[in-house]
């Protein structure tokens, strides 16, 4: 029988959020631990009332101190560049590449002065811990990501199968040919892109190619997914042996339903939490 597309779309989920899917704590503290001793000689500068010199001063005595600079402006690097009026900058913040005034300079033309000596801030301890904190909650979607494979993987485990035995992660398009001697190439454009998989289930008659997602929100991302599985899709259907199976989920999905709809006409293979819940996965 023949599923109906709406009905399925309409029981994708808002969200598959756990309790450490917003921020990771622990990693926020072990990057801020890394630059603790360095933050509070530079929390010496806070309430300044010559911050300039006390701070080319600090700079020279203890160097070291710089390498917290970028994390104070949410930057994940070692160096910064500047472009002031008509002169070019590339601040190091791993060694020394200007003079320590100059680098007063950049504290002072960003801001970070102000923070100190205004006292807009009371610890810097404090204040990157925040920061990392924003930083990473950009991680959001690379766990949510996670999520969805642990989730898949749980269904996967539930219907019998072992890991490293009857299913496996992260698997390439030629590990499955060395493992299994199958012809993948019409998925890897004869061979000059290498397709990685979520997992591959290997049952007594049949190799499954399984990938995995959940969008929570939408955007171009889908319509690229969407039309990238359906040609999967198109090329696995020529692949005796191997079957293709996406399991994807959320509510980001109603903003590109069409192209989703499209994929669903061609995968029969195509399945929703929903589906895991109700043994799909025991079926292959």
């Amino acid at each position: 029988m023949k599923r109906n597309f709406n009905d399925w779309l309409n029981k994708f989920r808002n969200s598959i959020a756990n309790y450490e899917y917003y921020i990771d704590f622990d990693k926020v503290h072990k990057n801020v631990d890394h630059i603790k001793v360095e933050l509070n000689i530079l929390n010496t500068l806070i309430g300044s009332s010559d911050i300039e010199k006390e701070f080319t001063q600090l700079v020279k005595k203890y160097p070291e101190t710089l390498k917290c600079i970028p994390l104070l402006l949410a930057v994940r690097s070692n160096e910064v560049y500047v472009l002031d009026n008509e002169a070019e900058f590339s601040y190091s913040f791993k060694k020394m590449n200007y003079s320590a005034e100059q680098y007063a300079v950049f504290m002072r033309k960003t801001g970070l002065f102000d923070l100190m000596e205004k006292h807009i801030i009371q610890s810097l301890v404090d204040y990157a811990t925040g920061v990392e904190t924003g930083l990473d909650s950009n991680g959001r979607k690379n766990r949510g990501g996670h999520l969805m494979e642990d989730l898949v993987e749980s269904y996967i485990i539930k219907a019998g199968y072992v890991k490293d035995e009857t299913y496996f992660k992260e698997m390439y398009i030629h590990e499955i040919t060395d493992k299994w001697g199958i012809d993948l190439s019409s998925i890897s454009n004869r061979g000059k892109t290498e397709k990685r998989f979520d997992f591959v289930v290997k049952t007594a008659k049949m190799i499954y190619g399984i990938e995995t997602n959940f969008y929570a929100s939408g955007g171009s991302k889908l319509n690229e997914t969407a039309r990238s599985y359906k040609q999967i899709a198109q090329e696995a259907d020529t692949i005796d042996g191997f079957t293709f199976v996406w399991f994807t989920d959320g509510k980001g999905w109603q903003s590109a339903s069409h192209n989703l709809e499209e994929t669903f006409e061609v995968l029969d293979t195509i399945y929703s939490i929903s589906d895991m819940e109700n043994g799909i996965i025991k079926t292959f």
